[in-house]
């Protein structure tokens, strides 16, 4: 009877020297992924019409740039904790 909302932002480790590191970022409505971020590709891509629409306004304003300093921020700031688990 509602509606399903998620962001889920993911850092994968390939290896423990860094360079391998690559930073996800899904957005999902009612279990299904309209738009992700991958720092490998280093834009959005859009998976619906929506995601789509939202893809194109996002890879050409300031939304772009933050994401790509996610992975020095999040992903290999955080790297020494996520090898210790």
């Amino acid at each position: 009877d509602g509606f399903f909302h998620q962001r889920v932002e993911q850092c994968l480790y390939s290896s423990k020297d860094l360079q391998g590191i690559e930073f996800i970022d899904s957005y999902v409505f009612n279990k299904a992924e309209y738009i992700r971020f991958n720092s490998t590709v280093g834009k959005y891509v859009g998976y619906t019409e929506h995601g789509v629409k939202n893809a194109e306004a996002w890879n050409k304003g300031p939304v772009l740039a933050q994401e790509l300093g996610e992975l020095e921020r999040f992903c290999k700031g955080n790297a020494a904790i996520d090898y210790s688990a």
